[in-house]
């Protein structure tokens, strides 16, 4: 109650545990922490808010407008003393007349806890109402989407890096902020670490800085694998010329910056498309969120795996009119919306299968599978490929409904977009610019091991320390310094319990 008071009266919100106990004992020295006098700070507010709007009169039948409610978020219910958190509701039952308040709880485990934190003679003082929040994964979908899936920022992730903050976040401590930590840990490794970040930015602004490039800058770009891997692929006189002249190594680097720029922009829009086909399939082939489908283009290429084969499959036997029109529907909305410079075909591509699906001639074609409408089982990529072979056959013997001929070009329109612009990054020029792909250094800070840590702080403390190790004889003195950084280390890093550092410290006395 005293710390509502001073955060209310004097305004102290948001503070530090730190500094909260300065400001709440310096406002205890000028208040009375008491119900009375939140009241009378309460009556003073409302009357300050009447007087600087007095020509606006409230309709009456919003009554509550009349009396603003002042709101108290508690964090964490399941923290709090239930003593405490009794006798506070108590209280506040008392003085609603005077100090209408709205009292959000949040819970982390179940809405029960309520009745269990407070008797029914407290609870029922309440008027209770249950809104749920959106779960942690649709917050971690949210920060994904806007901050990976976009060209907006230049910087990237790898398959392995992105693949890494996802566990992580699934299976140690489903924080959002966690995530974002990560991220942004990976970007300062990536710009402290990597020579040429200094390229990872717009368009037009990396070009500029093409040119202002060092020759120590262009002698590691020669060095990236993906730049050797393109020499390689160029005819002789222009593999000589990539390696000797500077100015012709700008020109064609700033050729394969856009490039790269240009393959994000139709990445994400196909991305999407395929996502919303296999999010509309049985078993969801690749996955049904996103980010599973975006980690399995990055990893390799994708239409070579087996998912993707019966995805495939599923496409051509299950889906029927409506929901092919849907996805087709959304595919347009994505294109459309998206600025990719090679997809503006695709729009128009996409609208013709739509008018053609819609076309009423086609309306008393029957909708018939291909074959049986089979539980389809997992199985090797040679058996679906065996089918697909089958399946080929069956046509050319069979004939098709107008239906199921749209439905095999939608197939293969689809396919021929996933196989032009989903390629995996690493397949692409100077993908070591924007993506970072060290996952082993985010696992050491990310993904502690106590006992490694322990034993390399006690054994070479200066891998911790950052500092250069004392060029001391063989002696006391060494050896004592040596103790006090393996202490220094161990205490800063606070990776171990009083128990253990007790039996460490009679080792060291031993020692």
């Amino acid at each position: 109650l005293q710390k509502l008071t001073a955060q209310l009266i004097d305004c102290h919100v948001d503070v530090d545990s730190s500094d909260e106990e300065e400001c709440i004992k310096t406002s205890q020295k000028r208040i009375s922490c008491s119900m009375a006098s939140l009241t009378n700070w309460y009556k003073s507010v409302t009357k300050e808010t009447d007087c600087e709007s007095p020509g606006k009169k409230r309709p009456s039948s919003s009554r509550h407008w009349q009396s603003p409610p002042v709101v108290v978020i508690f964090k964490d219910m399941e923290s709090f003393m239930t003593k405490v958190l009794q006798d506070f509701i108590v209280i506040s039952s008392q003085h609603i007349q005077k100090l209408p308040l709205v009292l959000i709880f949040g819970i982390a485990t179940s809405p029960m806890i309520i009745h269990r934190l407070l008797p029914h003679s407290v609870s029922s003082l309440l008027c209770i109402e249950l809104f749920q929040s959106l779960s942690c994964k649709d917050h971690l979908a949210t920060v994904i989407d806007k901050l990976l899936l976009t060209t907006q920022f230049p910087f990237k992730l790898s398959e392995k890096v992105l693949q890494v903050l996802i566990n992580i976040f699934l299976y140690h401590d489903f924080s959002v902020q966690n995530f974002i930590r990560g991220f942004q840990l990976s970007i300062l490794e990536h710009f402290y670490s990597q020579p040429l970040s200094v390229l990872c930015c717009d368009l037009p602004e990396a070009k500029r800085r093409v040119d202002l490039l060092s020759h120590e800058q262009c002698e590691n770009i020669r060095s990236l694998p993906s730049f050797r891997r393109y020499v390689e692929s160029q005819e002789y006189k222009t593999q000589i010329a990539l390696l000797t002249e500077e100015s012709f190594l700008k020109e064609v680097m700033q050729s394969l910056l856009e490039n790269l720029h240009v393959y994000h922009d139709n990445y994400f829009p196909v991305l999407r498309c395929l996502h919303a086909v296999t999010s509309s399939l049985p078993k969801f082939p690749l996955g049904k969120q996103i980010r599973e489908l975006h980690c399995a283009c990055l990893e390799k290429r994708v239409w070579e795996t087996e998912e993707y084969e019966s995805l495939l499959i599923l496409f051509i036997r299950m889906l029927a009119k409506d929901e092919l029109v849907a996805i087709l529907q959304k595919c347009v909305e994505i294109i459309m919306s998206s600025s990719g410079k090679q997809l503006g075909n695709t729009a128009e591509k996409l609208e013709e299968f739509l008018a053609q699906f819609q076309n009423p001639e086609g309306e008393h074609v029957q909708e018939a599978s291909i074959s049986s409408p089979k539980e389809i089982q997992k199985t090797d990529l040679y058996h679906l490929q065996k089918t697909l072979l089958e399946m080929k056959e069956s046509r050319r013997s069979k004939k098709l409904t107008k239906f199921e001929i749209l439905r095999l070009e939608v197939t293969d329109f689809i396919d021929s977009l996933v196989r032009n612009y989903l390629a995996p990054a690493e397949t692409q020029t100077l993908h070591e610019v924007m993506y970072f792909d060290t996952a082993n250094t985010l696992c050491e800070h990310l993904n502690a091991a106590p006992r490694v840590a322990l034993h390399t702080a006690l054994n070479n403390p200066y891998c911790y320390l950052k500092v250069k190790k004392q060029k001391q004889n063989q002696g006391q003195g060494r050896r004592k310094w040596v103790i006090y950084c393996s202490w220094l280390c161990v205490t800063t890093k606070k990776l171990c319990c009083q128990r253990l550092l007790a039996d460490i410290k009679q080792l060291n006395s031993e020692a």
